[in-house]
């Protein structure tokens, strides 16, 4: 048997890291036992979902490093992946379905519904649907149907317990008549997520299910339809749901927390595929950098955690240092273009891979470069409120002694050192505190690379031109 996984999402909007670590279950899953992966797009609510959420979901799971075998943009023998292109499909195995008497037109309207709700749960009874419509008489079925009233599509759920063999959360029963018959096809004729869902793994041969347990009341459910169908339903994995530092499911009140979020914050995709499958999941109690090659070799089901895992952005911020440390430099200052272009910045490429080097260490994220690397390549420099400070707190002719000074030196790191070093002694100041004005002048910043390598990179014209215009 060929492993066939897949990963669903909506594109309602930016894809949720929680969600792409589920879908990374996934795909590793698939790639550990040389299967394939699917990526399919659950679009069917138009009021929802959009072309650029879409594409943007596409690119993030690119971006993240996933790939799959068979998808929207790359076709296969199983297309149309997007849900929206697939409702004559749903509507025939919903036919199907009443045709076989697994299925039934049910005349409950959304108030009579409510109200039946209502009394059961004032009587302590279970509030599910109390199958009014399951065994109508044929005669009435039809006089409501020539009379034109609004029905949608019920699936009769067998009187039979329902047992869920899950991979994750083990054995898993529901009660005889627990789940109750449940909506597959609305009013408008459009699918519910529990159809389109089980048709599609029936009719795209899917083996394996993982997917967040929040779903976990769905598979008996998709499992009956399947078999309804004629089909065997795929095995189930469940992962717990992944939680912010207050124990509770991630959110917009943990501030955005979607993969284009973090990518435009300046995280490395290799630090965040690292960090995404380590919630919830271990290869063993010592490893913590994993590549992608890595993670998809040990990538085990037995070794998720049944317990949710909680997003911490400190330890990402921390994993992400380390790779941004540990990549090439010409590969980090390709990577670190786009937040400059971002910036306003039009770095030269020859003059960024000499900087590289001098703000590598003082990186956390990529969108650091802007601030530590805003001096090289604009001229249009406004001091921050203490580089102000410092300037003004120079002593008087220290900034054009400094000017001076550095004018008539051989413009080499190891010189300028030596020049600033001179200035301050003869000042009486430590080298901080007799380079720093002489850093705030020049990056219009406190905090900058290495001053002498800095002014090195600047330019003698640029730095001196830059200190004259502070000393006025």
């Amino acid at each position: 048997m060929t492993v066939r996984c897949r990963l669903a999402p909506a594109p309602s909007g930016s894809i949720h890291v929680g969600n792409a670590r589920t879908g990374l279950f996934s795909w590793a899953f698939a790639r550990h036992h040389g299967g394939q992966f699917v990526l399919r797009v659950e679009d069917t609510d138009a009021s929802r979902v959009s072309e650029e959420a879409y594409h943007g979901l596409i690119d993030s799971l690119r971006w993240l490093g996933m790939d799959w075998d068979e998808g929207p943009d790359v076709g296969g023998p199983h297309a149309p992946y997007r849900q929206s292109q697939r409702l004559d499909v749903y509507r025939a195995m919903g036919e199907r379905l009443v045709e076989q008497g697994d299925a039934y037109r049910c005349f409950c309207t959304p108030e009579e519904l409510e109200e039946r709700r209502q009394a059961a749960l004032a009587s302590g009874k279970a509030p599910g649907y109390d199958g009014r419509c399951r065994d109508l008489a044929p005669a009435e079925r039809g006089r409501r149907e020539v009379a034109g009233d609004p029905w949608a599509l019920r699936f009769r759920m067998p009187d039979r317990e329902s047992v869920v063999h899950d991979l994750v959360k083990g054995e898993v029963r529901w009660a005889p008549g627990a789940l109750g018959d449940f909506v597959i096809s609305r009013s408008d004729g459009s699918p519910t997520f529990l159809l389109a869902v089980a048709v599609d793994d029936l009719l795209m041969d899917i083996t394996h299910v993982i997917r967040g347990d929040d779903l976990l009341a769905s598979a008996p459910r998709n499992a009956a339809l399947i078999e309804a169908l004629g089909g065997t339903p795929p095995k189930y994995a469940h992962v717990p749901q992944v939680n912010g530092q207050d124990g509770k499911p991630l959110s917009k009140r943990h501030g955005s927390t979607s993969l284009e979020a973090f990518r435009e914050q300046g995280f490395l995709p290799e630090a965040l595929m690292n960090y995404l499958v380590l919630l919830g999941w271990s290869k063993d109690a010592e490893t913590t950098f994993l590549s992608r090659d890595e993670f998809v070799g040990a990538f085990d089901l037995d070794r998720v955690s049944v317990n949710p895992a909680a997003f911490d952005t400190q330890k990402l911020e921390w994993m992400n240092t380390h790779y941004v440390q540990e990549i090439a430099e010409d590969d980090l200052a390709a990577r670190c273009l786009h937040f400059l272009a971002a910036a306003g910045l039009s770095p030269e490429p020859a003059l960024l891979a000499r900087a590289i080097p001098l703000v590598r260490e003082r990186m956390k994220r990529l969108d650091d470069c802007v601030e530590l690397l805003r001096f090289l390549f604009t001229d249009d420099i406004a001091p921050n409120e203490k580089a102000v400070a410092l300037i003004s707190g120079a002593g008087e002719g220290y900034l054009a002694a400094a000017a001076d000074a550095l004018d008539g030196v051989e413009w080499r790191a190891d010189a300028i050192q030596a020049a600033l070093d001179a200035l301050a002694e003869r000042a009486g100041l430590s080298r901080t505190k007799g380079w720093q004005p002489v850093r705030a002048a020049v990056t219009g910043s406190n905090v900058s690379p290495p001053l002498p390598e800095s002014l090195e990179l600047l330019g003698r014209e640029r730095t001196v031109s830059r200190i004259r215009a502070a000393a006025r």
